[in-house]
């Protein structure tokens, strides 16, 4: 199989084929981000005979799996859904023609990619089985996005998402705990909870924010112009972005940068998971959590 440097799935995405067909990210300016600062190049896209190439080498592996099949694929990379509706046509047609058994593809998409395709090309592209996408808006926070760089607006994110609601598209997002910095995290978190209850998120994951020296957010604290929370300020984020979402969703929050793992749906396991915030807020020291984060050299 063709993969180039890490390579980063959703925990969800974990039984699905996993098929490079972009490596990077089209937009790589997010401050806080380091995710593929291990490639030499900023975006590129597999050539097609690669795709191909590593389409049969799935379907002859499981020729050898005889009671294993793959019902999804995930398009790998920071934002495959960016490449051009004809392109994901073609990419679609080789996995239903190699992989028969993968019903649907998922992939990375930013909210900015949505904005590429048009109502018709976002229907199609559903039919062709583009599904359960993974969207990590980060926030709903305009004033964070702005400041790192994220290249939208929270307007944007529930334009997008309504078309591919209208579109029959699923998606999921990634809520990056901290980013509105210290002292804003319940309000960004409010403000990120006002935009899913206007949308259908299938899941709201939350991550916590870790700064990396390499990244550009690091040298921005260093110049004094941005303060992290503090870790338990971040589980109180957490806690209230759970407390005021008020849609039919999966709450999760399983990535290596959260210390402790949550999961549950709501609003039916709502109160579950508050009274585990609360034990953890009350509970566990700011030392604690800290150190943690210390030693997590890597997402």
């Amino acid at each position: 199989m063709h993969y180039t440097g890490t390579i980063w799935r959703p925990p969800y995405e974990a039984a699905s084929l996993l098929l490079e067909v972009t490596a990077g990210c089209t937009h790589h300016k997010c401050k806080f981000c380091t995710l593929y600062d291990d490639l030499t190049f900023k975006f590129r896209m597999s050539p097609m005979e690669d795709i191909e190439s590593d389409l049969k080498e799935a379907a002859q592996e499981l020729k050898h799996w005889k009671s294993y099949s793959y019902k999804r694929t995930f398009l790998t990379g920071a934002n495959p859904f960016v490449l051009q509706y004809e392109k994901l046509l073609e990419i679609s047609d080789l996995i239903h023609r190699y992989i028969p058994s993968s019903k649907t593809i998922g992939a990375f998409a930013r909210v900015t990619d949505v904005t590429l395709k048009t109502d018709e090309e976002l229907k199609a592209l559903h039919e062709a089985g583009y599904d359960g996408l993974t969207i990590g808006i980060e926030t709903a926070d305009n004033d964070a996005l702005r400041f790192m760089n994220k290249g939208y607006q929270a307007a944007d994110i529930v334009t997008q998402c309504q078309r591919l609601d209208q579109a029959g598209i699923h998606y999921s997002f990634f809520y990056l705990t901290s980013i509105s910095g210290a002292g804003r995290g319940v309000a960004g978190a409010k403000a990120t909870a006002d935009v899913c209850n206007q949308l259908h998120p299938t899941v709201v994951g939350a991550n916590m924010l870790t700064i990396y020296p390499e990244s550009e957010l690091y040298q921005e604290i260093q110049a004094g112009n941005w303060h992290e929370e503090d870790e338990l300020e971040k589980y109180k984020e957490v806690r209230t972005l759970i407390e005021c979402l008020n849609i039919p969703t999966i709450f999760a929050a399983l990535g290596a940068s959260n210390a402790f793992q949550l999961q549950g749906v709501l609003p039916r396991d709502r109160a579950k998971l508050l009274v585990t915030l609360d034990k953890i807020i009350n509970n566990v020291s700011e030392e604690e959590l800290r150190e943690y984060r210390r030693n997590l050299h890597h997402l």
